[in-house]
């Protein structure tokens, strides 16, 4: 079977690939290995992502996007070729139609250099369109109705706050604080409070394993190793639960506030809908325990995690797949 249409979710922390009829058939860091000096591509993907903080010199591992955009041009030209091609095989004769997320943000700059670099890793038409749609249509939300819908995309870069109706965004922010922020903070909080170095993998598994957004009573507890700062020899050490939700606290009040900078300028009638409704949360972030009874106490509204949140922006680029000529329109607007 010859594939011609390809949904790509291309995240700053993860890449999804989605097929007609396989459904997501990648699910991959995004994330690229380089040998130098002549810069030739020695891994993609997973591969990759396990190189990171193990490299020799000649070796250099890259995470190709920022903030949801690319900052790496070549690179992400490389890493596109590389799964597009893996989703298709060697011998389809055909160069696919590719639907691919970008930010709510984006500049027509930042839009161009996604259409050329698709175009030139093997695509034959590129349709972005922005993750809050998509996320919206994976979550099952109806966005061509009158009612307005908020809903929250917590990424590995960004953080998209959109209010839909009507099939189009009526309000937005984008920030750019989300999980990779939060692996961060807690590696800076071990360092500052237990003068303990450790790596980005180590801060992401306990965001995973036991991050929270509240503090709780019933504390859960993760035992992990890094580099002592002042004997520069390894030592281990307890952490809990509580000390996650502390870490990353600050980047969470900034999340608040860009949901509240969104209700400032949703028109009445919308926000009196998205108050009875309640807000969607979706992308890789919204699995963090707590954080939708942490955003209902911060702001007085109902949150809810959208089923498979991480799943959410592949599973809109498959509808929008499915209905082509109908969203086609609308996926060649740049605004």
């Amino acid at each position: 079977m010859f594939i011609r249409k390809i949904g790509i979710d291309l995240g700053t922390t993860n890449t999804l690939v989605f097929l007609p009829d396989k459904g997501i058939v990648i699910n991959e860091p995004t994330a690229v290995a380089l040998r130098k000096p002549d810069n030739s591509v020695l891994a993609v993907g997973a591969e990759a992502k396990d190189m990171v903080g193990r490299t020799p010199d000649n070796i250099v591992t890259y995470r190709p996007l920022k903030d949801g955009v690319i900052a790496e041009y070549h690179i992400t030209q490389a890493m596109l070729r590389y799964f597009i091609s893996k989703a298709i095989g060697r011998f389809n004769v055909f160069k696919p139609d590719v639907v691919v997320s970008v930010p709510a943000g984006i500049t027509s700059t930042e839009y161009r250099a996604v259409v050329n670099a698709a175009k030139e890793a093997g695509a034959k038409e590129v349709y972005p369109v922005k993750e809050p749609i998509l996320a919206s249509l994976g979550a099952g939300i109806p966005i061509h109705s009158s009612e307005g819908n908020m809903v929250v995309n917590l990424g590995g870069g960004t953080t998209e706050v959109a209010v839909i109706s009507l099939g189009g965004i009526v309000a937005w922010d984008s920030l750019r604080v989300a999980g990779n922020c939060f692996d961060q903070s807690i590696a800076d909080y071990i360092k500052k409070k237990y003068t303990l170095a450790i790596g980005e993998g180590t801060a992401e598994n306990m965001k995973i394993s036991i991050g929270s957004a509240l503090s709780n009573r019933n504390k859960l507890e993760m035992k992990i190793r890094g580099r002592d700062l002042i004997s520069g020899l390894p030592r281990d050490l307890i952490i809990n639960s509580n000390e996650i939700a502390e870490a990353i606290n600050p980047h969470l009040i900034d999340i608040i506030g860009s949901i509240q900078k969104v209700f400032n300028v949703t028109p009445p009638e919308l926000a009196a809908d998205i108050m009875e409704k309640g807000i969607i949360l979706s992308g890789g972030t919204a699995q963090l325990r707590d954080i939708d009874e942490f955003l209902k106490r911060s702001i007085g509204v109902q949150a809810y995690i959208a089923e498979e949140p991480i799943l959410c922006v592949a599973k809109g680029t498959s509808i929008v797949l499915g209905h082509l000529d109908v969203y086609k329109r609308t996926l060649l607007s740049k605004t």
